[in-house]
């Protein structure tokens, strides 16, 4: 149900970047169909379905936004029927020209605008502990910091980011949230291991949410050439040399992901609080962690002294005899086979079909 009007989220929009290919989850996902339009868990609902879904029961349908490349702008309409605000980028330039854009453009039309960014892709179980979150963290936000949510970690994995978590800070209707001592990148197993036996590190799940404006003024002042671009974009945005200007400006953006541009500096100045997440979350990052959330092996799989992971999306009967923690997973024009404790490297198999000019298989 949408929020009343005294509700700390009646300002609130949601931005869900859609892009990239998922190339560890390759054959299933390719450019043409990249992950977030897939039903990876079963669900009946694709993963950017599934984030609609979270969003929509929290605010407004027009107050979430869509920012995609044009080759996905169609699928992404037909998904998602209520959707009325669809920002198409002429082509990928990371999270930061992506968030902000959206960002200028909403704040133009509600300056008291508190924007919350949510990757396409992810799985989470838990729609009243999300709620919450998401609530404690637009109260910080309230207050000029950027906030994200610190996911609570289920066991030392080195497939996340992680965040350090400082002392509570007093916020009034977040009662949870936490200074920020610095984000740290995928660690070695022990150091993961570490990280999740001091009670003071959180999986980064890479959502943020800010006021349009200090977003605004934190890029100003970070990457200057990056901000009077997209607020010169925004500008046009609702005129009619938009696309002119679209076309003109954004090739010239730096790119640039969000943590790099904001999160990590910002941080690091004392600009950000942490709000724990109580939630099971995953990004679904390769097929591990598809198995991982409970996908189970394609129907009529055998298994003779094996295990593993099968998909079979053309409904090819797959047999398995005396290996364990194999994935093999088959597609009309393609079959992979590997191993759970390989599952990430089968983002090289992508390139290396790109060096063979295989643009079809990918």
């Amino acid at each position: 149900m949408p929020p009343t009007d005294d509700s700390v989220l009646t300002s609130f929009h949601a931005v869900i970047p859609a892009g990239g290919a998922g190339t560890r989850l390759w054959p299933l996902s390719r450019a043409s169909r990249p992950k977030f339009l897939l039903d990876l868990d079963g669900s009946g609902r694709s993963l950017l379905q599934q984030t609609w879904d979270r969003l929509v029961d929290l605010i407004p349908a027009e107050r979430i936004h869509v920012v995609t490349g044009t080759a996905h702008a169609g699928a992404i309409g037909e998904q998602l029927p209520d959707l009325t605000s669809l920002i198409v980028e002429p082509s990928p330039r990371d999270s930061m020209p992506a968030i902000g854009l959206a960002a200028a453009i909403i704040g133009a039309g509600d300056p008291d605008a508190i924007i919350g960014s949510f990757a396409a892709d992810h799985v989470i179980d838990d729609q009243i502990a999300f709620a919450e979150a998401i609530q404690q963290a637009a109260a910080v936000a309230r207050h000029g910091l950027i906030s994200t949510i610190g996911i609570t970690p289920s066991g030392p994995s080195t497939a996340f980011g992680y965040i350090e978590a400082g002392a509570l800070l007093e916020v009034d209707g977040a009662t949870s949230a936490r200074s920020i001592v610095r984000f740290v990148e995928k660690p070695d197993e022990a150091t993961a291991a570490a990280y999740v036996a001091d009670g003071n590190h959180s999986w980064n799940g890479g959502m943020f949410v800010v006021r349009t404006q200090v977003l605004l003024d934190h890029l100003a002042r970070l990457q200057p050439g990056l901000h009077d671009g997209l607020t010169r974009i925004a500008a046009a945005w609702h005129q009619s040399d938009r696309q002119e200007v679209l076309d003109e400006v954004w090739p010239s953006l730096t790119r640039i992901a969000i943590d790099h541009a904001i999160a990590e500096p910002v941080s690091l100045e004392g600009g950000m609080a942490m709000v724990p997440g109580s939630f099971s979350w995953d990004d679904l990052g390769d097929f591990a962690a598809l198995q991982d959330i409970g996908v189970t092996p394609a129907p009529g799989t055998v298994f003779i002294d094996a295990d593993g992971l099968t998909i079979a999306e053309d409904g090819t009967t797959i047999a398995v005899v005396g290996l364990h923690d194999v994935i093999v997973v088959r597609t009309p024009d393609a079959t992979l086979v590997t191993t759970r404790e390989h599952a990430q490297r089968v983002k090289d198999v992508v390139s290396a079909l790109k060096d063979r000019g295989r643009d079809d298989l990918v």
